[in-house]
């Protein structure tokens, strides 16, 4: 069936058909008639944020906590080039998002007009595919053509640039169900790489499984799959950043996070390990360390939907393309079938050493006085939080590495954060898209003072939306990673890591008609976190803590994972050695 209609009313009934509930956006004239067209509908809620990479990170919020596409409409030049960052952002950790901008007229394409540029050669190398659609009949395919893009394979961001007089343009809708698509990625592993998996799974001594983004990308059979294969076989499992809650932090089997604020039990497991399974991970360089020293003794197998993925960075002995949920139940069936074996007194031998390393308690701090230790402010987080539907975005920084280590997720889906791109002030708008998503939900940002204030803005949508998003801040009055790295690398030369300028949060809140509330005492914080928790609306939590702690363990960069620096240590005995290996 198809139908005649305007090129704006086109892009609506496509968001509508594609079951999109909330669009986040700013307006401007090459929009505009696509603005007129959301005024006339009541299926899509528009949220208006006060600059677009908002709009684009509360998208990025959306669709990891709920495993749908986020969208995000923005206007033609500045709109779009503000875009960029959270496109960026998206691109790295494989967040589905369809971002639509406005374009000057086709006839202006390439004249300077007023708020042209690029924007398809600008995006191009941030989106996993984008378009400038320049004939209103073939709009509609390109719409739904991106929603199969963006959410097929490894997800990722798609862009579409739409010049205003197509918006005008009357012409034939078609649905997504006529729509051809070129686009189909390999879902199912190879049977024989698979069969080769589970061989080495019955033999390996000192196995470990290495978690990432794709099993939760994947969607929830692939979490369920993979806590039964971890029940099953027994073997210890860690994680990256983005794959905290693929697999229960209180399970018995779990080593919490690895990399360069990884756990110790988990880096040490991953550098003497003998068969290693990159389950939807891509071997970070913040995972990896110095790659000739990475792992060194095992056998590598690797699952991934993105075929570019293996063997870009770490060569692997058992590659295997397809999706983390098909692959895992393959492997399953297989690994039964052949008998359920795994090496049962190698592993037994494994599970003491790893419980020795377990033993080192490599979390462990000293909240000592009237200061408040960052750790101490997360565990109490934790602790008075985490009986609640609870959702965690961070921004980045310190505050999101002791988040990662403190604060511990049950399920996939409630971990909101800047992974590969590492974006300040991607927190703060993400809990609101989060929050749009799980209107009754508990949603928490964790940030620092420094990258809260990059989106602060946006304090604005959730006071407008009613979204009652808790913005718990740990204060340092410092950059506090690059502090940390000036101290160990930079002979203490403290270059423009800190402000002389900040805002009095609480007051700053109250601007806004939000609460604010500051709390600098460790006996009064318990109190102050509840009265947090409870308000119902926004609230911005000015945390004031200690402004020179560091972030351990830390695996220096071009170091091997067995040689981290451990924060029990003296300040002497951790800074030692670290010098030069910092690059």
């Amino acid at each position: 069936m198809t139908k005649a209609m305007t090129g704006a009313k086109m892009v609506v009934q496509a968001l509508i058909d594609q079951g999109v509930e909330v669009v986040f956006g700013y307006p401007g004239g090459a929009v505009l008639p696509i603005y007129d067209e959301i005024f006339q509908q009541n299926s899509i809620t528009h949220v208006l944020v006060r600059h677009e990479q908002g709009a684009v990170h509360a998208a990025e919020g959306y669709a990891r906590s709920t495993g749908k596409p986020g969208v995000a409409l923005v206007t033609s030049g500045p709109g779009a080039t503000n875009a960029v960052t959270g496109l960026t952002d998206a691109l790295l950790d494989s967040i589905p998002l369809i971002v639509l901008t406005g374009q000057v007229p086709t006839f202006m394409i390439g004249s300077d007009a007023f708020q042209e540029a690029d924007t398809v050669g600008i995006t191009r190398p941030c989106t996993k595919h984008n378009w400038l659609v320049k004939e209103t009949d073939k709009l509609a395919a390109t719409l739904h053509e991106a929603f199969h893009v963006a959410t097929s394979g490894r997800p990722g961001p798609v862009l579409i640039d739409i010049p205003k007089d197509v918006q005008f343009a009357t012409g034939t809708y078609t649905k997504a169900q006529q729509v051809e698509t070129h686009y189909n990625p390999q879902v199912k592993g190879d049977l024989d790489a698979i069969t080769e998996l589970a061989k080495a799974m019955e033999t390996a001594k000192r196995p470990v499984f290495y978690t990432g983004g794709g099993v939760i990308n994947s969607g929830p059979a692939a979490s369920q799959l993979l806590r039964e294969l971890v029940a099953a076989t027994n073997f210890p499992i860690t994680s990256t950043l983005m794959g905290l809650g693929c697999y229960p932090a209180s399970g018995d089997n779990w080593l919490g996070m690895l990399g360069m604020h990884g756990l110790y039990e988990a880096n040490m497991a991953m550098h003497d390990c003998d068969l290693m399974i990159n389950i939807g991970a891509r071997f970070d360089d913040r995972i990896t360390g110095r790659l000739d020293a990475f792992s060194p003794k095992s056998v590598k197998a690797h699952i991934d939907i993105d075929a570019s993925s293996i063997n870009k960075v770490i060569h692997v002995d058992i590659p295997i393309l397809g999706d983390v949920a098909h692959v895992l139940e393959d492997l399953l069936n297989v690994w039964k079938a052949r008998g359920r074996k795994t090496n049962a007194e190698g592993l037994s031998k494994w599970w003491d050493q790893i419980n020795e390393w377990r033993a080192v308690e490599c979390l462990n701090y000293k909240q000592e006085g009237k200061i408040i230790k960052p750790q101490y402010a997360l565990q109490r987080l934790e602790e008075l939080t985490k009986k609640h539907d609870r959702y965690i975005c961070t921004e980045v920084g310190q505050h999101q590495m002791w988040a990662a280590q403190y604060l511990g997720f049950e399920d996939p889906n409630r971990w909101m954060t800047s992974g590969g791109l590492g974006t300040m002030g991607y927190g703060f708008p993400a809990s609101i898209g989060v929050q749009m998503a799980h209107p009754d939900a508990l949603v928490i940002n964790v940030a620092g003072e420094a990258s809260w204030l990059m989106n602060m803005q946006e304090l604005g949508t959730a006071m407008q939306y009613r979204l009652p998003v808790k913005q718990f801040i740990l204060n340092n009055e410092r950059l506090g990673m690059v502090r940390q790295w000036q101290q160990l690398l930079h002979g203490e030369r403290y270059s423009s890591s800190w402000s002389e300028s900040l805002p009095d949060f609480v007051k700053l809140a109250e601007a806004f008609g939000a609460k604010g509330i500051q709390c600098h005492d460790p006996d009064t914080l318990d109190d102050a976190i509840m009265e947090m928790i409870t308000y119902d609306g926004p609230v911005l939590f000015d945390c004031l803590v200690e402004k020179h702690e560091n972030c351990f363990p830390m695996i220096p960069s071009g170091k091997a994972h067995n040689e981290m620096l451990m924060g029990d240590a003296s300040t002497e005995g951790a800074i030692s050695g670290a010098g030069e290996a910092l690059v």
